[in-house]
């Protein structure tokens, strides 16, 4: 896993929760990197589960619900760093029908080891999409914080539902409609 979405993690930490917080879930998580993480390194996806789960103990929010926001946090890097991937968009129906063959193509250019999810558009309308989320990490919810972003940054409003087809979460159908 990209060292960027560890970084970004741990400043979310800090930001919501403390440094002290930071220091408790490194502390408390057996890490091979000793919780020292730089945007360009690869890390183990263990590492992310074990301070995910630590963050869970302590705070008492459940993994998908930290994972969400950990998602709608991490949209603003996507706008500092890659104002390109929204600016090639009028909407965001047509953005996120695109994360497979295009923004995926783009961020491995950028990242050539990255392991992304993939997403398979099953249906697509002007104002629907249904697409099938597919990946061994089972973060569908860091997703689904990505996508509540997208339409907040287009101005939109949406109803997104999430439906576990595997039920560990490794497969997932996004149902989307925009409204009003």
């Amino acid at each position: 896993m990209k060292g960027i979405v560890f970084t970004e993690f741990i400043d979310l930490v800090e930001e919501k929760f403390g440094v002290e917080m930071v220091d408790t879930i490194i502390n408390n998580s057996n890490l091979a990197s000793n919780g020292v993480y730089t945007a360009v390194g690869t890390y183990s996806f263990s590492e992310m589960l074990s301070l995910l789960r630590n963050l869970n103990k302590e705070t008492g929010i459940a993994i998908n619900d930290l994972l969400l926001i950990y998602g709608e946090h991490f949209f603003s890097v996507v706008e500092k760093s890659y104002p390109y991937f929204l600016t090639q968009y009028n909407d965001p129906i047509e953005m996120l029908s695109s994360i497979e063959n295009h923004i995926h193509v783009e961020v491995r250019k950028i990242y050539p080891d990255a392991e992304l999810p993939y997403f398979m558009v099953v249906e697509k309308t002007e104002t629907t999409l249904i697409m099938i989320y597919k990946s061994s990490r089972a973060m569908s919810s860091f997703g689904k914080g990505l996508m509540n972003k997208t339409f907040e940054h287009f101005n939109t409003n949406a109803t997104i539902l999430v439906e576990n087809i595997k039920e560990n979460g490794t497969e997932v159908k996004f149902s989307i409609a925009t409204h009003g």
